[in-house]
Parts: structure tokens; C-alpha cells; sequence
């Protein structure tokens, strides 16, 4: 169906294509760089395993250096329609110096700058608590030691000091987001003290203020992770009372939470609590297995509520997945424009007629339209959205992939 035709099916339902259009292209999707080198980063001296970060696979092409991952971004960028961001681990610097974690500087990342100022885009930032022998007992923030809280404290002030930095150089604000992997395999029996000592320590690595022009802190939930089963430190109870005494961002990740429940049903309630939310979207097909995420229910229910709760100008949008088992650029392309199409179907719903027959109780007519609003042409506004940002579609969106996983594949 041409995007004429399509326009005119949606105006029929009281749609206004072009405004969906537009407003789609000022959403911004922070795409993570740790999905194009499997979660490896670039330091020399962390000596230790992943603390539960595990990328499986081992596909060809996996970026080996900034430069090759740079330019793996520079590609899959090509291939999303829209302008949007990077989202960069403390453990990706580019220097040719070799810096503890408490030893970063913004030097270490400025190539990163240089590189974003290039692309007109933003940076986000996590400083990275985990793959470090510091990190080895899964405890970090809130270890028993003060000597490694020390030590993991001066990494956070150094990250929120770097990303501060990122967003005066390009004048949108750097949202840091700070999650550790702190926790117990089996059962403690002082879950008090070890949250004690996280609240302590965040509000130490928080103390020094920044204009939130430059810097926005965000504080990360988890469900459980390996090796940490019986308690997570820093569970959503902890960190959505410290989101809301601290004034934080809160960051929902899809995968951080048990399978039967629903990220999307969340973001209503605790937006009513908290000025702003970051998103980490993933598709846990299990639990935390961090899956390219799919156009599938999951995604477009959480793009509906973020568009009919009125919560776009309050919600940062980023991506949590990484898989190995396929082409990295192709992840990348795939899961952000994803994103933008379940944004897109939200933004093209017949929402005051929707909301209109729920205010009067009309559970009927808010079920046929639910269910016959499936059947607009979606797929024609898109492409036009694709065609006005110059970004290939279908088949040759494909070819492309294709074309581009062959030049990188004999990497080591």
C-alpha cells in the first residue's frame, strides 16, 4: 500500500499520520556499545570473569578495538532511521594509558567525544562495576571491606565526573546509570547491613553536585543474578525508595524482573513517584538472557503506555541485549528500529477514541478497536519514515547486513 493510501486509512480513524511521523523522529533510542564486542571492553587489567555478564556465542566479526567498533557504529547507525545515542561502559575506554577503575579521567574517553561530536549525537555512560577482581566476590558497593567500598565508590564519583563532562561537550545531558551486581549466592541472614552500606556508599559516589543540564543519575534493579540467587542488594524495593528520596532517574530493565511480570504495567505507577525513567529494554526469553528484542507483545504494550500515559518527555529510552550467535551490527539494527516501529504503532492508535470508550466503561467498543486497529497499514508509514531518513527497508536493509557482516568477518 502506498504511504498516501495508508495516510488516508489512518485519517479515517482519526489518526494523524504526519504527527506520527514527526514525533517519532524526536525520540531518541541509546543504543548500547557492549552488544558489538559480546561485553569484552578495552581495559588490560581488570583480571577477572564477567560477575555474571555472559555473552554466548561466537560469531565472526566481533569488534577487537574502539576503532572497529566505531566503526560498526557508524554503520548500524546508517541503518536506523532517526537521530540517536551511545551508550558507553566505563571498561570501553580509548587511551593509550592503562587506568585502574578509580584511575579513569575523562581523557581516557575523549576520542569517544570527538567520535560523537562527528555523528551528531548524545552519550549516556555506566560506570562498570562488575569484570574486575575487586568484583570477584559479587559484592562491590556494599562489600564488608571498606577498602574495596573505597575503591568502587572513587570509580563511581570518576564515572559520574566523565559523564558530566561527556554532556557539556555535546550539549545534551549524560545519563549515568549506576547498577552493581552485588548479592549473595545462598541466604544471608543480615540483608539489613549489606543495604546499609549500598545507601551509604551511593550517597557518597552521589554527594558532589552536577548541573543536571550536563549529568542525570539513574540507579538500576535486578531480580537476581548467577551467582547471586538468594538476595540481590540492590533490589527494585531498595533502589525505587532511593529513586524517589534522592531524586534519581529509576531504570527499569525488561530483564530485571520475573518472567510473569510486566515492565509496561509498572511505568504508570512509578511515574507518579519519580521525575524521570530510563528504560533498559531487552527480551529475557527466560529471565535476564538479554535476547535482540523483537516487535513482539512485549515491546509494543511497553511503547503503548510510554505513548497513552504521556510519558515520552519523561522516559530515556535505552537497549540491553547482547547475543554472539549472530552479526552485532545486525543486533544493533534489528533491535533499535524495533524499538521505533513499536513506538510508531503506539503513536498511530486511535488513542482518544480508545481512551474515550474506557472512561464511559465501554469495554466492548475498547475491544474491537483494540483488535481492528490491528489490521492498519503500519508497515506503509514506516517505510515512509525509513524513506525520509534516508534508511534502506526490506530488502535491502537485509543486503545490507549481509554485505557488511561479510567485510567484518575475518576478524579474529
Amino acid at each position: 500500500m502506498s504511504y498516501g493510501s495508508a495516510k488516508a486509512q489512518f485519517a479515517d480513524w482519526g489518526v494523524d499520520a504526519e504527527a506520527a511521523i514527526a514525533r517519532l523522529a524526536t525520540i531518541p533510542i541509546s543504543m548500547h556499545c557492549w552488544q558489538g564486542d559480546d561485553v569484552v571492553g578495552f581495559e588490560t587489567r581488570s583480571g577477572a570473569s564477567g560477575g555474571g555478564i555472559q555473552a554466548t556465542g561466537n560469531h565472526p566479526g566481533r569488534a577487537r578495538t574502539p576503532d572497529e567498533l566505531r566503526a560498526d557504529l557508524d554503520f548500524a547507525f546508517s541503518q536506523i532511521p532517526g537521530s540517536h545515542r551511545l551508550n558507553l561502559h566505563a571498561m570501553y575506554l580509548d587511551s593509550d594509558a592503562d587506568p585502574d577503575r578509580d584511575e579513569i579521567e575523562y581523557d581516557h574517553f575523549a576520542p569517544w567525544v570527538d567520535w560523537a561530536k562527528a555523528q551528531g549525537i548524545g552519550l549516556d555512560f555506566n560506570p562498570t562495576f562488575f569484570a574486575h577482581e575487586k568484583a570477584d566476590d559479587n559484592l562491590t558497593l556494599s562489600h564488608p571491606d571498606p577498602g574495596i567500598r573505597a575503591f568502587w565508590i572513587e570509580h563511581g564519583r570518576r564515572s559520574r565526573e566523565i559523564a558530566a563532562r561527556f554532556g557539556a561537550e555535546l550539549g545534551s545531558a549524560c545519563v549515568n546509570n549506576i547498577w552493581v551486581p552485588d548479592g549473595y549466592k545462598d541466604n544471608p541472614v543480615d540483608r539489613m547491613a549489606a543495604r546499609a552500606r549500598l545507601e551509604a556508599s551511593l550517597d557518597k559516589m552521589l554527594s558532589e553536585p552536577h548541573d543536571p543540564a550536563h549529568l542525570r543519575d539513574a540507579v538500576e534493579s535486578k531480580l537476581f543474578g548467577i551467582g547471586v540467587e538468594a538476595c540481590t542488594v540492590g533490589s527494585h524495593e531498595f533502589y525505587l525508595g532511593y529513586a524517589i528520596r534522592k531524586g534519581t532517574l529509576l531504570c527499569l530493565d525488561m530483564g530485571h524482573f520475573h518472567p510473569t511480570e510486566s515492565v509496561s504495567d509498572k511505568l504508570s505507577s512509578v511515574a507518579l513517584s519519580v521525575p524521570e525513567i530510563l528504560l533498559h529494554v531487552s527480551r529475557p526469553m527466560r529471565w535476564d538472557s538479554d535476547h535482540v528484542i523483537l516487535l513482539n507483545d512485549d515491546i509494543l504494550s511497553m511503547a503503548q503506555e510510554l505513548v497513552f500515559a504521556d510519558l515520552l518527555d519523561r522516559t530515556r529510552i535505552g537497549l540491553d541485549f547482547f547475543d554472539a550467535t549472530i552479526s552485532r551490527t545486525a543486533a544493533w539494527v534489528i533491535g533499535t528500529r524495533n524499538m521505533q516501529k513499536a513506538l510508531l504503532r503506539a503513536l498511530l492508535l486511535p488513542k482518544d477514541r480508545l481512551k474515550g470508550a474506557e472512561i464511559r466503561l465501554d469495554h466492548t467498543t475498547r475491544l474491537m478497536l483494540t483488535e481492528e486497529a490491528k489490521d492498519l497499514p503500519f508497515a506503509s508509514v514506516w517505510q515512509e519514515f525509513c524513506r525520509r531518513h534516508n534508511a534502506p527497508s526490506g530488502a535491502a536493509l537485509i543486503d545490507g547486513l549481509d554485505q557488511y557482516q561479510s567485510r567484518v568477518a575475518g576478524r579474529g
